[in-house]
């Protein structure tokens, strides 16, 4: 039997003629940071899992019942297949103008909830997924693995092996890990262990703990994962993290939330109370230390991002395949004000495989 193909989604298809050019013409290699991939299989391990049972109802307290419903009839649907099937994540890819994708897990599937078994299955079904999907296409995809950062210990195994076996190049996580923040104590060894390993942090929020407050009109996603980002690289930031692992690579979704932007008034708190001097420099001084990437819509956002945390920290972000993504970064990129044919290479790509410790 003959599948049809599927018809490409319109959200994809940029214009070849705004894509950005070297002086020979040639399209400038993109790498995009933030892309993710369902894995079915754990879907179906954790099924019948209280917790997971009690998705649904969670769902329509914290995003109310119009978002939930347009999720599950419209944006869902319309992304399952993008988010397990290869051929047609390189047909979008070429739409896009990307060359290298790095693939992360689906947020959705964290499930910080797990005991330490059932979390070792969880962790293994994806990180060997994310592995095998990359290596049908090496040259363009790479992948991020997840942890089980609510067991430590076993998180720092998983990494290992996530990194020294199946030659994934960092991981994603949430910006909390149930009741804990990334300054928790707990998770200090697996700081360090990133940081030995040299690889990628990946923050992408999940939810928001302002909970029923922002169920109306889809606040959960648009106010919320901003906000979530923003209170987790400022526990980074004054939890000291950055000051004790300073060489850890830390990549923020969503353009960092609200905490670029607004810089300003976590440094005044800095330099006005000594309660908030809890780490050695400015808050904005740790800006210049992470990656953000790329994904704030416009122009003028994106040169206030770059104007705070420099332009050698900005990398591409796409959010694939889901709808509150962005897909036309040469567009965005291309029309920011004020940038160098030098500063627009090195966001495309070259600041991501300065990151990724890949091959130009």
């Amino acid at each position: 039997m003959v599948m049809d193909t599927p018809h490409p989604d319109h959200r994809f298809r940029t214009d070849p003629k705004t894509w950005i050019r070297d002086a020979h013409g040639r399209k400038l290699r993109t790498v995009d940071l933030h892309a993710h991939l369902l894995t079915p299989a754990v879907e179906r391990l954790v099924a019948e899992c209280p917790q997971k049972k009690s998705e649904p109802e969670i769902r329509i307290r914290t995003m109310g019942s119009a978002s939930v419903d347009h999720n599950n009839l419209v944006m869902l649907p319309g992304c399952a297949t993008a988010l397990t099937d290869l051929s047609v994540r390189l047909a979008d890819m070429d739409r896009m103008g990307v060359d290298v994708q790095v693939v992360s897990p689906s947020p959705t599937q964290y499930y910080y909830w797990a005991d330490p078994d059932l979390a070792s299955r969880i962790v293994s079904l994806q990180n060997e997924n994310v592995a095998e999907f990359c290596a049908q296409c090496p040259e363009r995809l790479v992948g991020l693995g997840t942890l089980a950062l609510q067991h430590p210990q076993l998180a720092v195994a998983q990494l290992e092996h996530a990194v020294g076996k199946l030659g994934l190049r960092g991981f994603e996580l949430s910006t909390a890990v149930n009741d804990r923040d990334l300054s928790h104590a707990s998770l200090e060894s697996v700081w360090a262990k990133a940081q030995e390993l040299g690889c990628v942090v990946f923050i992408h929020p999940l939810g928001c703990s302002l909970g029923e407050r922002l169920s109306l009109a889809y606040l959960s996603n648009s106010v919320g994962q901003p906000v979530e980002t923003a209170v987790a690289l400022s526990h980074v930031i004054f939890g000291g993290v950055l000051d004790r692992y300073p060489n850890l690579k830390i990549c923020a979704a969503h353009g960092g939330g609200y905490l670029p932007t607004y810089i300003g008034r976590a440094d005044h708190a800095f330099h006005t109370r000594p309660d908030a001097r809890t780490m050695s420099r400015p808050p904005s001084a740790y800006l210049r230390r992470m990656w953000f990437d790329s994904l704030v819509y416009s122009p003028q956002a994106l040169r206030k991002l770059i104007d705070e945390v420099g332009a050698t920290q900005v990398v591409v972000g796409t959010d694939y395949p889901f709808d509150m993504g962005h897909y036309d970064v040469h567009a965005v990129i291309g029309n920011t004000p004020g940038l160098s044919d030098a500063q627009r290479e090195a966001i495309l790509g070259g600041n991501a495989q300065r990151l990724l410790q890949v091959a130009r």
